[in-house]
């Protein structure tokens, strides 16, 4: 038998392409005349575009764009003067229709190539497309003259490209992190060097309330708050938005943000907020939608997905801070959270009592989703309803099993990845579930992020 011959090594070759399609991390997608796969940063659908060859494989090529030949009729003039470089906006030159259009395509797409599903999204919500983060992380470096300076990574690297400012974030950031940045460099503070492991500011962490609020977190590689003596009175004379001034203490070599342990500085404890009418308390390491007006929006489609009535149980898996079960919950529901993060737990129980429920109809439980199941049946009786809203990675075997187990009518899966999204939904129809409602929302403007919420029913034996 004749082995098979090894395909030709394009690299450093020049070549014209269509492009015919996009990928969420911001390739554009053609083929050349022989029909190779070629991924080109930088393309969108629509573009005719000269590309250099730099990686070549058995399977595709990327190329680096050389050339727009003939640009697409959906690509606009990037209002971000960073959007070359920088790694975040990767859809910063499509118009905004184009890319509602993608995103639903794109959860089309995994629904029915990855799931084997006949559902299909029906509409995509959009929303404002700058400005909307209240959350950003920012890395830290050193300029040439050894000030610290912040900015975001690069695509595909550690490589910090500096910023002043950035379309997504809070119009407030700029002025704290600038205020941060000038005091701490007055303190000769060292920006921490992933490459010799030394230093000790790693990232700047600011989180904002709709009410203007800020939380300030200094991730550092100590915790030996002497280096900071003062410095939070500071900082919040400068700028007094600054609620709470903290700092997280990270000092493993990783590319993980957050370590495990938070100091207080000065201030309050908690960031408090409203979504849907409801008042969350929030603490540094506690997970909380980063677009609060899409948000509240994406609750109220997986609250009105759920229905629940009064008498129901209703069961939030993956609960964080307690956002979506405390927003849907309405009078005479039994609510019942479940979320690993033990700070995210103490909360969520704080957040129950400031929205009026009490012990004898919420609880919230800290373990493993699939424990959280059986503790609710314990505390409860039973499940009626289960809000899944999973990290990327989805949903484990175990959670399914347990899921499926559960006795629940119906579940609603709230999900930032599509792919993850369609493997799990094939999973549950496989064992008696049946999806029948879908609908996206654009929490990331500008990005490949797209979340989904998808109502699923029981099979009726």
């Amino acid at each position: 038998m004749k082995k098979n011959k090894k395909s030709e090594n394009l690299k450093n070759t020049y070549v014209e392409l269509d492009v015919t399609d996009m990928t969420p991390d911001g390739n554009g997608v053609g083929r050349t005349a022989a029909g190779v796969v070629v991924f080109v940063p930088g393309a969108l659908t629509g573009d005719r575009v000269r590309a250099k060859l730099i990686k070549s494989t058995v399977g595709y090529c990327v190329g680096r764009l050389e050339a727009l030949l003939s640009p697409s009729p959906e690509r606009v003039e990037s209002d971000c003067p960073h959007s070359v470089k920088c790694g975040g906006c990767v859809f910063s030159e499509l118009r905004p229709e184009a890319e509602a259009r993608f995103k639903q395509k794109l959860v089309n797409d995994a629904l029915r190539r990855i799931g084997g599903l006949a559902l299909e999204c029906e509409d995509i919500e959009t929303g404002a497309r700058t400005h909307y983060r209240n959350k950003a992380v920012y890395p830290v470096a050193e300029d040439e003259a050894g000030a610290l300076c912040t900015g975001f990574f690069a695509r595909r690297s550690h490589r910090i490209v500096r910023q002043d400012s950035c379309l997504l974030e809070d119009p407030a950031f700029p002025a704290v992190r600038e205020a941060i940045t000038e005091l701490l460099t007055a303190r000769r503070m060292r920006a921490y060097d992933e490459t010799s492991g030394r230093g000790l500011l790693r990232h700047i962490f600011l989180r904002s309330a709709q009410n203007g609020d800020i939380c300030a977190v200094l991730v550092v590689t100590s915790g030996d708050k002497s280096a900071f003596d003062g410095f939070a009175d500071e900082l919040t004379a400068r700028c007094p938005a600054v609620k709470s001034v903290w700092l997280n203490i990270n000092a493993a070599r990783t590319n993980v943000i957050l370590g495990k342990t938070c100091i207080l500085l000065k201030g309050e404890e908690r960031l408090t907020d409203t979504l849907c009418g409801r008042v969350f308390g929030i603490s540094p390491l506690s997970f909380y939608q980063v677009n609060p007006k899409m948000a509240e929006r994406l609750y109220a489609q997986a609250a009105a997905y759920a229905s629940p009535a009064p008498g129901d149980v209703l069961l939030d898996l993956y609960c964080g801070a307690g956002t979506i079960g405390l927003c849907a919950a309405g009078a005479g529901v039994r609510l019942f959270g479940t979320e690993i993060v033990p700070e995210a737990v103490e909360n969520a129980r704080e957040n129950a009592l400031l929205n009026g429920r009490t012990e004898d109809d919420t609880r919230f439980f800290c373990g493993d989703a699939a424990e959280g199941i059986e503790a609710c049946k314990a505390a409860f009786g039973r499940v009626d309803t289960i809000f899944v809203d999973p990290p990327r990675k989805g949903l484990s075997p175990g959670v399914i099993a347990a899921l499926t187990g559960s006795g629940a009518e119906r579940v609603v899966y709230i999900s930032c990845n599509p792919a993850t999204l369609a493997r799990d939904l094939a999973l549950l129809e496989k064992e008696g579930y049946r999806a029948v409602r879908c609908r996206a929302f654009d929490l990331f403007p500008r990005t490949g992020h797209v979340e989904t919420v998808v109502l699923m029913s029981r099979v009726k034996d």
